[in-house]
């Protein structure tokens, strides 16, 4: 009986490991089905699929397994997943409509897309101004009609999709972002331009839109660029070679920062997402915080320039101040010029003063320190500087950092030696947090090429890449300020970007509109001219379209405050040409000239039902020109469809320029109320 007991108690047990295994096996086997499977980023809720079209759909998956697409409009496909994990079909979409969903089957895992509808999608990309939100970036980078606009976008058949900035080495398969409906609480985060683009197409077509937001401020043309496109361009192979000669030790800090905490930005308004943010940094603010270990930097100076070279994120600057006797229990003011981007700054502990929304980096900070907490003649200034990008710190004039009483005449000086402490590096959207207990900075890794969001393709690995091949219907463009200095290549640069998207999307010569830069004051010259004569030369490629915008610029503000006009004109390319619409789209365009008696007759196309002249500051910016080259102010009619020019000392004019600087703004139109692009016909030098 012992025996026999003890065999089946023995016997018992291994049925019970065997069904335990089995029970393991089986929950591993659906663990991994359900996270080994994964549709490509844009796949979820709320999307909105091109119209009738053959649209890709792709994801990853279990080598060898099937995955079975069903949809809602009457579609069912199927295909395998290869042995490198990925898999992709194509689904036929029927006209405008939904809402509708889809049905994804791979081994037991069922995955449904809801709430999808079926309409036009455009790809929205750029630098800050197309970035620009709808609520713009206050106090000085506002949007006109920007609460009208927000409170009545109620718009549930325009969706959104905002991709979050990202700078790669190498192109991702993935990137963050969330399909919204457009409604006031989404819209007011959301591009500006790229709204009012897409609500002038929805208004008109009557059918969904579904806009794709992929746009990163302050940054050039090269950083949104495929390899291939731009390796071909002379000049950019050797930093490509380079790049890719440092991704074993990209990838080796990226492993690092990786390994701290850290804190992502996830609130979608723009004057709240910085606000609150903890960087288990508070006792930085202390007055009486030992920062003896911390190191020393010479204000004002921009950081870049200093020891924290490339430097974005978090960073304490600290400064003990000694104040006049008679100063003690008054207010007094802090005067610390502009802080690249964000501050929050404190005195003895207590907090005085913030900005923490971005636009404000070339603002100057004063701030009242009430006469409570200024206690004896030695008080402790500390500020926490957040920089998203580019340079960062306090860095203005020398004569702008002071502290002053609201009653004695004299000042303090604040430039000179302060101590500093980097507490988190920004990288992707989050904070890695480095803890204030020691010099973190000093151990991160050493990188030979140091990426950012202006390595060439940096951009288009971390923000295209992972939508392609999404189909779109075309693409919106609102780029170039970063380009300005070397306007000489960006013809080649810009349309080589268009080419190469044109080839990674698969989708033909989709449409590709783009606006051409608003008057600003740049540097001295024509340099922002010459840019604009870039973009005017790239309207040569096929399919491609292109907003003016020097009626409705700001010379003194690289970010205009009408973002209406340039969705609407980016809008009337789109409507004309991509959808047939009988309607006007551009303005005057430069074609040729005729030399007549000491006269230039300039031809052009875009004229409609005319031309029309309006003065500004008593001038219409034509100039004219001899062989000698020297420029003279011209005097200008129109006759018919034309513009003669002439100035009575050029005898023999060869040449004519029209608003050939960087602010000058716009007194050509056609009498459709599109105003001409600036153009020279010469090409001589700047």
């Amino acid at each position: 009986m012992k025996t026999r007991h003890s065999n089946s108690t023995q016997q018992t047990r291994q049925q019970f490991i065997y069904f335990c295994s089995l029970i393991l096996i089986i929950a591993g086997n659906l663990y991994s089905q359900t996270h080994l499977f994964r549709t490509a980023p844009l796949f979820q809720d709320n999307m909105v699929l091109q119209q009738q079209s053959n649209v890709p759909i792709w994801g990853k998956g279990i080598p060898g397994t099937t995955v079975s697409i069903r949809t809602s409009w009457g579609k069912t496909v199927s295909t395998e997943v290869n042995t490198d994990s990925s898999w992709m079909t194509r689904l036929s979409t029927p006209k405008a409509g939904g809402p509708f969903q889809i049905t994804l089957k791979h081994g037991t895992t069922l995955s449904i897309i809801k709430n999808i509808l079926i309409g036009e999608v455009w790809l929205c990309s750029g630098q800050s101004n197309m970035e620009m939100p709808l609520q713009g970036w206050p106090p000085n980078d506002t949007i006109m009609n920007s609460s009208n606009e927000i409170e009545q976008a109620l718009y549930p058949t325009i969706r959104l999709f905002t991709v979050a900035r990202s700078f790669e080495s190498l192109p991702m398969e993935q990137c963050v972002g969330t399909w919204t409906e457009c409604s006031p609480a989404d819209v007011q985060s959301f591009s500006a331009t790229a709204f009012h683009f897409g609500k002038t197409i929805h208004n008109t077509l009557k059918v969904p839109v579904g806009l794709i937001n992929a746009s990163f401020g302050g940054t050039a043309v090269e950083a949104w660029m495929d390899k291939p496109s731009i390796s071909a361009i002379e000049g950019y192979a050797g930093i490509i070679k380079r790049l890719e000669e440092s991704r074993d030790s990209i990838r080796m800090l990226d492993e690092w920062v990786e390994k701290h905490l850290s804190v992502s930005i996830d609130e979608k308004d723009p004057l709240r997402k910085y606000v609150g943010l903890k960087f288990q940094d508070e006792q930085c603010s202390l007055q009486n915080y030992n920062d003896k270990n911390w190191q020393e930097i010479n204000l004002p100076l921009s950081w870049e320039k200093g020891s924290l070279g490339k430097f974005d994120g978090v960073v304490w600057f600290r400064k003990q101040i000694v104040i006049p006797s008679a100063w003690i229990g008054k207010d007094l003011k802090v005067y610390l010029g502009p802080i690249d981007d964000m501050d929050e700054t404190y005195v003895n502990g207590q907090k005085i003063g913030e900005n923490l929304r971005e636009g404000v980096w070339n603002i100057d900070r004063v701030y009242t320190i009430p006469g409570t907490l200024v206690q004896d003649s030695l008080i402790q200034l500390a500020i926490r500087v957040i920089d998203l990008r580019g340079g960062g710190g306090l860095w203005g004039n020398q004569t702008k950092m002071v502290l002053t009483s609201t009653t004695e005449p004299f000042t303090v000086s604040l430039e000179g030696n302060w101590k500093y402490l980097p507490v988190a590096e920004y990288r992707s959207n989050k904070f890695a947090l480095y803890g204030i207990t020691g010099n973190e900075l000093a151990q991160r890794p050493k990188v030979a090429f140091e990426l950012t969001q202006d390595t060439p393709t940096s951009l288009f690995n971390g923000m295209i890449n992972p939508l392609i091949p999404f189909t779109i219907k075309g693409t919106i463009w609102y780029q170039g300020e970063s380009n300005v200095w070397n306007y000489t290549t960006y013809h080649t640069l810009f349309t080589s970007l268009i080419t190469g998207w044109r080839k990674d999307f698969q989708s033909g010569d989709f449409p590709f509109y783009y606006v051409q830069l608003a008057p600003f004051q740049y540097w001295t010259g024509a340099k922002l001219a010459c840019l604009r004569e870039a973009q005017l030369q790239t309207l040569s490629l096929k399919n491609t379209g292109m907003a003016v915008t020097l009626d409705i610029g700001n010379p003194t503000n690289v970010h205009p405050t009408n973002k209406e006009d340039v969705g609407k004109r980016l809008a009337a390319w789109a409507l004309a040409k991509t959808y047939g619409k009988k309607m006007p789209y551009t303005g005057p365009l430069y074609k040729s000239l005729k030399n007549v008696k000491r006269k230039i007759i300039l031809s052009f196309d875009g004229v409609g039902k005319g031309l029309l002249l309006k003065e500004r500051n008593g001038e219409h910016y034509f100039t004219v020109a001899g062989e000698d080259k020297v420029f003279k102010k011209a005097a200008v009619k129109i006759e018919g469809r034309n513009i003669v020019v002439s100035h009575p000392e050029v005898l023999h004019p060869v040449a004519v320029r029209y608003l050939w600087s960087n602010t000058e703004e716009a007194t050509l139109f056609n009498n459709d109320g599109f105003p001409a692009s600036s153009f020279r016909t010469d090409d001589w030098p700047e």
